[in-house]
């Protein structure tokens, strides 16, 4: 039923994506800004938006500006991401700093940045509450952006703890799912109850989503995944599989080692397999998953509300 979903609201957004980013001159910037958001994606934080509006009682074509806004938002930190990673591959196309370079990707992340709150500001909604909008994506970006900044941070250090990662992926994921579901029920006249239970869902949800993520580096193939196997592992990032692995002592020769091989990583997963922290952590993202679908009891019964539910599970079982 989600995955129905999903692709019914992936369409939509697909053709609003054409309405409100056409393009236009300068053609070659607009294509790159456009690079990564044609190349397909699940659509899940406009999704998001989109289910939390119709389960408080708002119209989905009213928000559809606001979930075009939520994924360009998405999709300039991903130009960014790529840049700072330096990766090559995305969603199995060539990055856009591969493809147009370094100064014209950054311009691209940034003009994406700016049209997604002129977008947002079309939201068809009472003036204040598109204002309180607007304001909520600012703060969310900023988030992103300290999350990104501690991201960086504990790739030079050796003595992250858990609880620091718990707040890094917050930031840098969460607060963008639970941006995009809180403004869905602002643009559509939620109470503060019902809005403050969107947020929280987005949040554990948000968390538990990214420690999946880091699991499927892992565990799932380069052809499958579309981006190199164990990326993480190679970039020295600590995840809570490598921080769980760290803290029993385990030895991983290739952490932080950017030209390791594929030997050299697939034997890093394998060790990390046997120590128990890539279970580890699928059973910390599924309790906070868990945690998120309590969150929306506040919430009257209605087939969004399921669909969030599904959606929240969906989450944590897809394979790439």
């Amino acid at each position: 039923m989600i995955e129905e979903v999903l692709q019914e609201r992936a369409k939509i957004i697909d053709e609003a994506i054409k309405t409100y980013l056409p393009v236009t001159y300068p053609d070659e910037m607009y294509i790159s800004m456009r690079h990564l958001l044609d190349a397909g994606g699940k659509r899940l934080r406009p999704t998001a938006l989109i289910l939390a509006a119709e389960a408080t009682g708002g119209v989905a074509e009213n928000v559809i500006p606001a979930a075009v806004a939520v994924e360009m938002v998405h999709n300039f930190t991903l130009i960014h991401d790529d840049i700072m990673d330096e990766a090559d591959i995305r969603r199995g196309f060539v990055t856009v700093h591969k493809k147009w370079g370094m100064p014209s990707a950054i311009i691209s992340g940034d003009a994406l940045y700016s049209k997604a709150f002129e977008i947002l500001a079309e939201s068809k909604s009472e003036p204040a509450r598109v204002v309180e909008s607007i304001g909520l994506i600012a703060r969310t970006c900023t988030g992103i952006c300290e999350g990104q900044w501690m991201d960086i941070d504990f790739e030079t250090r050796n003595n992250v703890v858990e609880d620091e990662y718990l707040e890094m992926v917050e930031k840098k994921t969460a607060v963008l799912f639970a941006g995009a579901l809180k403004t869905g029920a602002i643009l559509s006249g939620a109470g503060k109850k019902e809005a403050r239970a969107l947020w929280d869902f987005g949040i554990f949800v948000g968390v538990g989503f990214q420690i999946y993520d880091d699991v499927i580096d892992l565990i799932t193939p380069e052809e499958i995944l579309g981006k190199a196997q164990g990326g993480d592992i190679m970039e020295g990032k600590r995840t809570l599989i490598i921080i769980n692995a760290l803290s029993k002592g385990v030895t991983i020769e290739a952490l932080g080692k950017t030209n390791a091989t594929k030997n050299e990583v697939s034997v890093a997963i394998s060790t990390l397999k046997k120590s128990g922290s890539i279970d580890y952590a699928m059973d910390k993202a599924l309790d906070f998953v868990d945690r998120g679908k309590s969150a929306l009891s506040v919430l009257p019964d209605s087939e969004a509300k399921s669909l969030l539910l599904e959606l929240a599970d969906y989450m944590v079982q897809r394979k790439y």
